[in-house]
């Protein structure tokens, strides 16, 4: 079974950047939707942004213009910058595969998604 591997989590001001990295063993990032999703304490788990296999990324409006999803093949990795970061942008953030793609991550819940990693805290302080 597939297992992701997210980094990069840290506690970082408001205004400030991060970037969070997601990998896999043995398996191509490439071959399959890759999305990034985040869950505040007490909260559901919520779509943040998805990268196809196509290359092309779609973001939820709460972090569109503000967050950017890439992808490097050679090394099989996810990236996300985080840029602009806001209180409520605290989270631990995940990724997660869908077979489906291309695909935009409006409409898209995290049950669409799998192979779950454990996941990176990210929190932003006012």
């Amino acid at each position: 079974q597939v297992q992701f591997v997210e980094s990069g989590g840290d506690v970082v001001q408001s205004g400030g950047s991060l970037r969070l990295s997601c990998t896999a063993s043995g398996f191509a990032l490439d071959s399959v939707t890759i999305g990034w999703f985040r869950q505040a304490q007490g909260e559901e788990r919520e779509p943040v942004g998805c990268i196809s296999s196509d290359g092309r990324p779609s973001y939820a409006n709460s972090v569109k213009g503000r967050f950017s999803i890439s992808r490097d093949n050679v090394k099989n990795t996810v990236s996300l910058e985080m840029n602009s970061l806001k209180p409520e942008d605290t989270a631990v953030y995940y990724c997660a595969a869908d077979g489906i793609s291309p695909r935009a991550i409006t409409g898209t819940t995290a049950a669409d998604f799998g192979s779950w990693g454990q996941g990176t805290q990210v929190t932003v302080s006012s």
